[in-house]
């Protein structure tokens, strides 16, 4: 089940904290919870994603994009990640996420976050994100000036414009499914 409970804490807490530009890093706590624990005893990998989705709805409130995205009757939709585990989080364990946006292309924004527990790194994320609409995506300047705000950005960060060249290269649709789109694929 979704954490409402904890969607609604970090709702309220964001709409008390300071705004700030779509660039500024937010930060967001949270504690690793008996129900948030895998087989293993530690943070369950969905789990992390789940968590790393309050962190930018976090961001999204303070520098008014949630505003926006309700007011134009938009959507924010997650078109791709990589996420990066390195060190294991277990019960009662506290957690500080940091969001930001890094920048952003024609369609994708490009959001960095990382988890860190007793100030070491545990995983990190780079999530691209997408603004939809009923007539499909809603390029990010049209969003940053729904949001009056200017463009912090000049260009993408190498890391990243690496991966999304990398991305371009994955196959599609997936190779592992069905074997006709297998066949399909290979032939083309």
């Amino acid at each position: 089940m979704y954490p409402l409970f904890r969607l609604a804490k970090v709702t309220w807490q964001a709409k008390k904290q300071s705004s700030l530009s779509i660039a500024d890093k937010s930060t967001t706590e949270f504690y690793c919870h008996p129900w948030d624990l895998d087989i293993f005893n530690e943070l369950n990998n969905g789990r992390v994603l789940t968590l790393y989705d309050l962190g930018r709805t976090n961001l999204g409130i303070r520098c008014g994009l949630m505003k926006v995205l309700a007011r134009n009757k938009w959507a924010l939709v997650v078109a791709g990640s990589s996420v990066r585990y390195r060190k294991r989080v277990h019960l009662l364990n506290k957690i500080t996420m940091h969001t930001q946006c890094v920048g952003f292309d024609d369609k994708w924004l490009y959001v960095e976050q990382s988890m860190w527990v007793k100030g070491e790194p545990s995983s990190s994320v780079l999530i691209r994100a997408g603004i939809t609409s009923k007539q499909g995506i809603v390029s990010p300047v049209t969003a940053l000036e729904a949001m009056g705000q200017p463009n912090p950005f000049t260009e993408l960060p190498m890391w990243v414009k690496e991966w999304v060249d990398s991305e371009q290269h994955r196959p599609w649709p997936p190779l592992c499914g069905d074997r006709e789109a297998e066949t399909a694929q290979q032939s083309v």
